[in-house]
Parts: C-alpha cells; sequence; structure tokens
C-alpha cells in the first residue's frame, strides 16, 4: 500500500517537474475531447431515416390533388346549377366529358395529342441545343453578357405570341412557323437559367477544376455543368413551360390543312364552333399535358438531383 502510495506520488511529482510530460497529457485530453466533439458532430448530422409504407405514401400524395380537384368540380357544378352564365356559355362538366367522349370514340383524340406533344418534344430539344450553348457564351464572356444579357431578359417577358405575326410572314403557314414560335419562347428562358446556374457556382469548385486540368469542354462538361446543374434544371422546367405555351399560342393562330390538327387548332376549331364543351376539353387536354410532363419527367430528376447533394432525404 505504501509502495502504491509512493508511485503514485512520484508519478505525480514528476509530471509537475516535467514540463513535457504535462504537455503530453494535455494534448491526450484535447484529442479525447476532440474526438467527443467529432462524435457529436457526426450524430447531429446523421438521420434517421424511417420509411413509410407505400401504400400511405402514395395516398399521403395522391389525396391532396385529388381533393382539390374534386372541390374545383363541385364549384363548376354549382355555377352551372345556378347559371352564373347561360349553359351554352358554361357547359356542365358531365358536357366537357361527354365531348371528350365523342372525340375518344371518333379515334381522333389522341392523334391530337401526339401531333402538339410531338411538336413541343422537337421544339424543346432544339431549344435546349442552342439555349445551352448561348448560356455557357454569356456567362464566361463578359463582353458576350455585357452585350446580349439584357435583350436575353427583354425576351424572356415578351409573351410569345407577339412572335406569331412575324413568323407567318418569315415562314408562311408551315410547321417552321410553329417551331420559330416555340425557338423563341424557350431559348432565352434555357439560357437565362444556364447563366443564373453558374454565377451560384463557388469559385473555389472552378479553381479546383483548372488545378486538377480539367480546363476547355472537360471543365464545362465535368465543372461547370455538374455544379450549375440545380440553376440548369431549373431554367429547363420554365424552358419547357414556354415552350408549351409558345405551341399553343403558334398553333392557335397558325392553322392549315397540312399542317395537321394539335391542341391549339382543336381549340381554335370549338372556338369557330361556338362550342364552349369543345373548348373547355381543348382546355382540359392542355392542362393535363403541361403537368403530366412535370411530373412525368422532370420531378423526378430534380428529386434525384435534389438528392444526390444532400438537399432531400429519401423517406
Amino acid at each position: 500500500m505504501a509502495s502504491t502510495e509512493t508511485r503514485a506520488g512520484a508519478t505525480s511529482a514528476r509530471t509537475d517537474d516535467d514540463p513535457a510530460a504535462s504537455g503530453t497529457a494535455a494534448k491526450g485530453g484535447g484529442a479525447a475531447d476532440l474526438a467527443g466533439l467529432e462524435a457529436g458532430l457526426d450524430a447531429l448530422e446523421s438521420h434517421v431515416v424511417h420509411r413509410q409504407p407505400w401504400l400511405r405514401t402514395a395516398v399521403s400524395k395522391a389525396v391532396p390533388p385529388i381533393v382539390a380537384i374534386v372541390v374545383v368540380l363541385a364549384l363548376w357544378q354549382l355555377a352551372y346549377h345556378f347559371q352564373l352564365k347561360p349553359h351554352y356559355l358554361l357547359p356542365s362538366p358531365v358536357d366537357v366529358a361527354h365531348s371528350l367522349q365523342q372525340k375518344w370514340l371518333e379515334g381522333t383524340l389522341l392523334g391530337f395529342v401526339w401531333t402538339s406533344v410531338s411538336r413541343g418534344a422537337l421544339g424543346f430539344v432544339a431549344s435546349v441545343a442552342i439555349g445551352t450553348v448561348l448560356g455557357l457564351i454569356v456567362a464566361q464572356v463578359k463582353a458576350v453578357r455585357a452585350a446580349i444579357g439584357p435583350i436575353l431578359s427583354g425576351l424572356q417577358s415578351l409573351p410569345s405570341v407577339a412572335w406569331v405575326p412575324a413568323a407567318i410572314i418569315w415562314f408562311g403557314l408551315s410547321d417552321a412557323t410553329i417551331y420559330a414560335v416555340v425557338l423563341l419562347g424557350a431559348v432565352p428562358s434555357i439560357a437565362n437559367g444556364l447563366v443564373s446556374g453558374v454565377d451560384q457556382i463557388s469559385p473555389l469548385y472552378l479553381r479546383a477544376g483548372r488545378t486538377i486540368g480539367a480546363t476547355g469542354l472537360a471543365g464545362v462538361r465535368h465543372v461547370l455543368l455538374p455544379a450549375a446543374l440545380p440553376g440548369y434544371l431549373a431554367g429547363l422546367k420554365q424552358g419547357w413551360a414556354f415552350s408549351w405555351r409558345s405551341l399553343m399560342a403558334a398553333e392557335l393562330i397558325v392553322n392549315a390543312p397540312d399542317l395537321g390538327t394539335g391542341l391549339g387548332q382543336l381549340l381554335e376549331q370549338g372556338r369557330e364552333l361556338q362550342d364552349m364543351s369543345w373548348v373547355l376539353a381543348a382546355i382540359f387536354l392542355i392542362l393535363v399535358v403541361g403537368i403530366g410532363i412535370e411530373l412525368l419527367i422532370f420531378a423526378p430528376i430534380e428529386r434525384r438531383v435534389l438528392r444526390s447533394r444532400g438537399l432531400l432525404v429519401k423517406n
């Protein structure tokens, strides 16, 4: 017992007399504190993910829009019942459904939808190609940004229908007129979205890319575009919205037998015949296609991008 106390006292004396030993002990305690701090930070960053049953997830996502649709249809039916407008000006939801059923039984409904969707897809792909190159040039070259940056913003705010008369004069009543209106409506949005995404990139990423030799096209492919992807994706979504709206504006005015019949032409035919059921059915189809493209294509891509960057936790 005395020997143990003597050794403890000797150790304490050596520690007190030897600054190096005291510093080593302090470092050991600091390392332990640092390890504890890191463990605490890791615990804060960790997420406990509870996977919900797929049925519950589906119900939670499907119920709100279904309720909204039911409310809108109920209000519409009430307006029809109380004749806020004469029935020939405001048909009931059942009348619109009968109009859609008639087009379906005639075998022409899918043809109208496909004509517009194919035009919109082709015009959007061309707009992405042009808008991406233009956006990269504007974002990277200061002189070009100073020259045409404000013009792109002005073109983005210009209504697409304003281009239809000029396009008819340039190209006549042809598909080229429709595609020209789509391009002029979508390209500025895509380019501006990419410019905005590039402006939000941290300079550290760009310097790191140059350090590892990612310059020129390699730097654009492996550093610039991936880093600007959230802003670029927002520009693509907006570009599709402008493409679809521009297409409908062009189809409303550019109407010729050789062009085929899209949803815009279908809408115009309903107006010419003063058939409100037909008009509302065409509007419904235009709305469904726009929402469907958003939910089936852009929403999954956006979720994947956000999840890959840690901005969205997968339930």
